[in-house]
């Protein structure tokens, strides 16, 4: 079904190694996508390929009937360096979401009955299945498709206000945000913003939950973005990086959830597949103890300083540079049709970028980029930037 053939790339990709692909014609390109967040380690890590053949070797799927010791084994990790609870695993972003919001509804339904409602913030991307679709906030994602019988409420991003009128007014059960907005446009949420909606959520008793399916793993330099705020989230949604190239999510549900669900009120096929789980240690052992984290916030620094000075060469070109750590959004002046250009260009030349809100470049690469990788991009784009403002 043709559901993706405004973004697809007519590249057909035999091999990826570090942070590159290459297609079936022998070409390179150094990828700066990361597979929509999820690559958080490259292509092929040879970690992660040892775990994958050790894994697929003992067992690759047992259904969740019985005790998975990849899966336990991670949940611990996740709850050691999050907050304090219990993991429910999945399979995909969306479905990190559908779960999120059955717990909080049977929170609901034994706390506090008289509430209802999620609060969640304009420009916001939750998923696109049916629950997910009404939290996220985006006409050209919901369009025209059913939507759920619970309520969402809309505020504006930063604007506290508004935030605390809703919080008293409306009597919410939560507030769900992405602490960097990704497909809304790379918007980072200020750490006094966090802190303070947190504040409101602990005065009216609001759960207080995270959405940290693109920024989780490493991708804003700490495993979790919230982090850098210093808040305690009651729920933490998680997806992308987690599953070292395979599909995995879930949630991390705070003492305040964890015994929201009993048995048989949600549950999955699939996850948490021991495999995706393997991987999954994998992932946290290269990030939080051999200092992969730590690396990939250095080069990230790298990245924003070359980023700044191509800025302050184009500012007719380059309206600003935003987001945090690996997770960047360099934003244009100049229309859609001019961003496009750039795109296609950029690959032609050996350099995968993605587009998001029509007139911003979106850069999600790994935490293992390279400073020299770093350099050879910086310099194909101001070259494209000249080509493309000259003709």
């Amino acid at each position: 079904m043709p559901t993706y053939s405004q973004s697809k790339l007519p590249i057909a990709i035999e091999k990826g190694e570090g942070s590159y692909l290459y297609d079936t014609e022998g070409n390179r390109y150094l990828d700066l996508f990361g597979g929509l967040a999820v690559n958080v380690l490259g292509h092929s890590h040879p970690e992660v390929v040892k775990t994958l053949k050790e894994q697929g070797e003992k067992f690759l799927h047992i259904s969740n009937i019985y005790l998975n010791q990849p899966a336990i084994q991670l949940a611990k990790t996740l709850v050691d360096h999050s907050i304090r609870g219990k993991v429910f695993f999945a399979n995909s972003g969306a479905e990190a979401t559908e779960a999120a919001v059955k717990l909080i509804h049977k929170w609901r339904m034994k706390h506090a009955p008289e509430r209802n409602g999620i609060v969640v913030l304009e420009k916001s991307f939750h998923g696109r299945t049916l629950g997910a679709l009404k939290l996220t906030r985006q006409p050209g994602v919901q369009q025209d498709f059913p939507q759920p019988d619970f309520e969402v409420i809309e505020v504006e991003k930063e604007n506290l206000t508004e935030m605390e009128k809703v919080i008293q007014e409306r009597q919410p059960l939560a507030v769900l945000m992405e602490p960097v907005l990704g497909s809304g446009g790379i918007l980072p949420l200020s750490e006094k913003y966090l802190q303070e909606v947190e504040k409101l959520c602990r005065q009216y008793e609001v759960l207080f939950c995270m959405d940290e399916i693109q920024t989780g793993m490493g991708r804003t330099s700490k495993l979790f973005a919230y982090q850098h705020a210093g808040v305690s989230p009651d729920l933490i949604l998680f997806a992308k990086g987690i599953g070292g190239g395979l599909p995995l999510s879930g949630i991390i549900a705070g003492e305040k959830l964890e015994n929201s669900f009993s048995s048989g009120d949600h549950g999955t096929t699939f996850a948490p597949s021991p495999l995706s789980a393997a991987l999954g240690n994998t992932v946290l052992r290269i990030l939080l103890e051999e200092g992969q984290l730590q690396d990939g916030r250095e080069k990230a620094i790298y990245l924003w300083d070359k980023l700044t000075d191509l800025k302050e060469q184009f500012p007719e070109t380059l309206a600003s540079i935003r987001g945090r750590g690996m997770m960047i959004g360099i934003v244009s002046n100049k229309d859609a049709e001019f961003v496009a250009e750039l795109r296609k260009t950029m690959v032609e030349k050996g350099f995968l970028i993605d587009v998001t809100q029509k007139t911003i470049i979106r850069l999600l690469p790994p935490l293992t980029l390279t400073e020299e990788e770093i350099d050879t991009f910086i310099a194909a784009l101001q070259q494209t930037i000249t080509e493309l403002i000259s003709s």
